[in-house]
């Protein structure tokens, strides 16, 4: 349904993913084609997650997982983008693997978060393999890997209102 073409990086992250303000942590997405995207997030001194105590300011690396969540929704978001709809909202039901090669991302980080879907049910069920990759001179490592379980109602709000949950 993506192309090519399209200029994905142009384009401001709430036309992908329903978070706002300091709750949505990805900067621009750079690709998406198919069943894979590429996002980018920059860690700043202003991030929702900052920790300013010990040696330095950094997020732990376990804030790696909602990156990559909202990388899964930011593909999720182009997809219903071309076909005429805004950003719903999904929900992260498990992770598996989640193996990261630090205990932090340092502010000043820029980090490239990949999402390939592996799987999509008709029931809104998806799998998808993710990396957190560090980017900054001309090779950029490897430093985290998931497999991501995500839903995503057809009907989000019908489906909150089942739950018990009101926007």
């Amino acid at each position: 349904m993506t192309t090519e073409s399209d200029d994905w990086s142009l384009l401001p992250m709430e036309a992908f993913v329903p978070h706002a303000g300091r709750m949505s942590l990805l900067h621009r997405v750079l690709r998406c084609e198919g069943d894979e995207l590429e996002a980018e997030a920059r860690i700043t001194p202003e991030q929702l997650f900052m920790d300013t105590l010990g040696a330095g300011q950094g997020v732990g690396a376990w804030v790696g997982i909602e990156l990559m969540a909202q990388a899964v929704a930011a593909w999720a978001g182009a997809q219903g983008r071309a076909r005429g709809q805004v950003p719903r909202i999904g929900l992260l039901l498990g992770c598996r693997n989640y193996r990261a090669t630090q205990a932090r991302f340092n502010a000043g980080d820029c980090l490239r978060i990949r999402v390939r879907q592996e799987f999509q049910a008709d029931n809104g069920l998806g799998q998808f393999d993710c990396t957190l990759a560090l980017m900054g001179g001309p090779v950029e490592v490897e430093v985290a890997r998931a497999r991501l379980t995500v839903f995503g109602p057809q009907d989000p709000q019908a489906f909150l209102e089942e739950s018990g949950h009101h926007e």
